[in-house]
């Protein structure tokens, strides 16, 4: 299967030097991650409004009726609008892809990258599945996460989507590789809000996510080596998914023409590149500085940028990579 079309939703950009006092102090610690922009949806636009536009701008760029859809795929690393709701299947109604089986992936940042193995899955078992949506969103719920000061990235509202298509012959899918560490399943876990504990009328606390350091600080009870061996240990096994997915699909590391991350800060992104040996200009790092990060989508938009901007060659094999809460780490192989 291939990718025949892109299609995304971006909010208008906002300055990060402009913005960042209204959401934290530390400003020295934001302006050292390299952000230039981010986008903020406007009140009243919710995260299927972003995916369904995503959604219909691809196909209309693939010039696919949403009749002809088999599959859609949602993938979200936030909250959608309202709880005990399928937001996959009222994106589905509302891009009209009536004909269309609904899906939900919500493993935070890596969804859109693990949904094309998905996708694979349900071509190989379904032989009348010809054409899918995959659509990664995100939207940002502000009373519960701060976009400047809950994670080391800048957060964005936005949505990409990909058009798929059996046996079409360009962006062509690989493989895909996911490793999974449950034992620190509960490192980014909100404690308010569901079953455990749910949401009661009259608290006066307001429930929020708590800061990176003080979750490391509860998460290891403030044991610093296990800290660092954590840090350590992710770098590790982000590397271990790309040499594992490059392996099943019977090439090397040093193949790769681009390597498109989650849109993680500047630093971050310097280290990864470091260690899968590749230059920071071949990863996503122009696309992570001016969009921040959006969520699950930020892959999609930066193949969508370097094909549109003519920068892939017929051939060029493209690593979309992510690392997410959970934990898992996972590589997904096209070729251009």
């Amino acid at each position: 299967m291939g990718i025949v079309a892109f299609g995304a939703a971006l909010p208008e950009p906002s300055e990060v030097a402009e913005h960042a006092p209204t959401y934290t102090d530390e400003l020295d610690r934001v302006n050292g991650w390299g952000y230039r922009r981010f986008h903020r949806a406007p009140e009243g636009v919710g995260l299927t409004d972003l995916a369904v536009e995503a959604g219909e701008r691809a196909l209309a760029d693939a010039g696919v009726d949403p009749a002809e859809v088999d599959l859609v795929v949602l993938a979200i690393a936030d909250l959608a609008e309202y709880l005990y709701w399928d937001p996959a299947a009222a994106t589905q109604a509302r891009l009209g892809a009536r004909n269309a089986e609904a899906l939900l992936v919500n493993q935070a940042c890596g969804g859109g990258v693990a949904a094309f193995d998905l996708v694979a899955g349900k071509f190989a078992v379904h032989p009348e599945y010809h054409t899918a949506v995959v659509i990664g969103a995100n939207r940002v719920v502000d009373p519960y996460w701060n976009r400047m000061a809950m994670n080391t990235s800048v957060y964005s509202d936005g949505a990409a989507a990909a058009v798929v298509r059996r046996d079409h012959g360009t962006c062509r899918w690989l493989v895909t590789e996911v490793l999974t560490d449950g034992e620190y399943a509960d490192f980014m876990r909100m404690e308010v809000g569901a079953g455990a504990r749910p949401f009661l009328a009259g608290e006066a606390d307001q429930p929020v996510v708590g800061n990176p350091q003080d979750r490391l600080d509860a998460f290891f009870a403030g044991d610093v080596r296990r800290m660092f061996a954590f840090v350590s240990m992710i770098r590790e096994r982000g590397r271990e998914v790309v040499d594992r997915a490059c392996a099943r699909a019977g090439v090397s590391r040093s193949d790769l023409r681009k390597v498109l991350h989650f849109n993680d800060n500047m630093r971050q992104l310097a280290d990864l590149a470091k260690d899968l040996g590749v230059p920071l200009a071949d990863t996503n790092i122009e696309t992570a500085l001016d969009h921040g990060h959006v969520g699950c989508a930020d892959q999609l938009l930066a193949l969508r940028r370097l094909t549109a901007a003519g920068e892939l060659s017929p051939g060029d094999l493209v690593a979309l990579t992510s690392t997410s809460s959970g934990m898992h780490w996972i590589c997904t192989l096209v070729r251009v």
